[in-house]
Parts: structure tokens; sequence; C-alpha cells
């Protein structure tokens, strides 16, 4: 059973395929580490983030794991990884890495942009999780406040916004939902809730299966 999660910055969609994943006892990848960690590797080698044959290099030397860092997860890096993404050969460079974790026995669970039009566009049950602009960044102001970290709430909106317009309008994989997803609002569900609605989309489609 393949599940695709896309849906824009801070909707809620990488803490529900995280729950999702735990679930079934799934393997879960978060596809926008895979672009920030693209990033991070540019900036730490004091390369243009525009300069796409450096971004792909970069990308092809990813592995799929030890992802899972705190520096990744930053405003900044989240809005270097928009830039990234936005590469058609950073894109192609990844694409065969995700499918490749997407065919593990038994399945997988991935999110990201476009994980249920471009990636697995096969996928047994496709969601897209969204949710207003202000609900996001308010979301995500919490998060930083919570960590100790000031927030911005009107810079961390402008970003948001940048963002959306950036991913949504890019030519490569643009952010959209797939034909045959099913939309997920969450600006009004606790992360409780969220799931919970989640999990009975994927259920409804075992059933159909």
């Amino acid at each position: 059973m393949i599940i695709a999660i896309d849906g824009p910055a801070a909707s809620g969609k990488g803490t529900i395929a995280r729950r999702i994943a735990a679930h079934y006892g799934l393997p879960h990848l978060d596809t926008g580490l895979l672009y920030r960690a693209t990033a991070a590797a540019l900036i730490a080698d004091d390369r243009n983030l525009y300069d796409e044959a450096a971004a792909v290099a970069a990308a092809r030397g990813l592995g799929l794991s030890d992802f899972d860092d705190a520096t990744l997860r930053t405003r900044q890096m989240g809005e270097a990884a928009s830039v990234i993404a936005a590469m058609p050969g950073v894109r192609a460079a990844l694409i065969d890495a995700q499918r490749a974790f997407a065919s593990w026995p038994g399945g997988a669970v991935l999110d990201g942009r476009d994980i249920g039009t471009v990636v697995c566009p096969e996928a047994d049950v496709k969601i897209f999780v969204t949710a207003s602009a202000a609900t996001r960044a308010q979301r995500r102001a919490l998060e930083l406040i919570r960590s100790g970290e000031k927030a911005d709430y009107e810079a961390i909106l402008a970003d948001i916004i940048r963002r959306d317009a950036r991913d949504s309008g890019r030519a490569a994989a643009p952010l959209r939902p797939a034909d045959d997803a099913v939309q997920l609002d969450t600006t009004h569900l606790g992360i409780d809730a969220a799931f919970a609605e989640a999990l009975s989309i994927v259920e409804a489609a075992r059933i159909r299966a």
C-alpha cells in the first residue's frame, strides 16, 4: 500500500504522514528533507543556491537516511529548499530514489509536494492536506516559540505566501492536488482530528481495494 500525502508548508502533512506510517507499520519518507539537504549541502560548500549544476550534483550525492536534523527544519532552510525544488534537474535527480523508497515490500508513506502527481501517480491512497496561509503561519510561529526561538508572525506569513506562489507556479512538478486525491482541510482541525480524518480516508481506500 503506497500512501501519498501532499500539501503546502505547515499544513500538517508531515505529522499526519508520520502517524499514518506508524499506525500501519510502514516506512515513511519526508521528501522535503531531500530538497532541504540538497540546499544545506550547497550552503555548506558556499555555492550559489541558483547554480543548478551544483544543485544536481549535490542531489545525486544524497542518501535517504540521516536527514532528521533540526538544522534542516528551520524556516531559512525551508525557503532555500523551495528555490532548489523549482529546478527540473534536481527533481529528476531525486525522483528515482523516491520511487525506490515507495517500492518497499508492503508499501510506504511519502509526503511532499508532488508525490501523488509525479513521484507515485499510481499510489493506492492520495491525500492533499491544506490549510489557510494564516493558520499555517500561526502553527509555524508556535513551533518556533515552543523550541525557544523568536517568531515574527508577519515574516513567517510572508515566507509561506512566497513559498506557496513559487511551489505552485514552478514549471517542474508544481504543487497541486492530483485529480484523484482526497483533499483534507486542516484549518480548523487539531492534529488528532486531522489524523482521524486522514485515517478514515485511508481505510475507505482499503475497503474499495
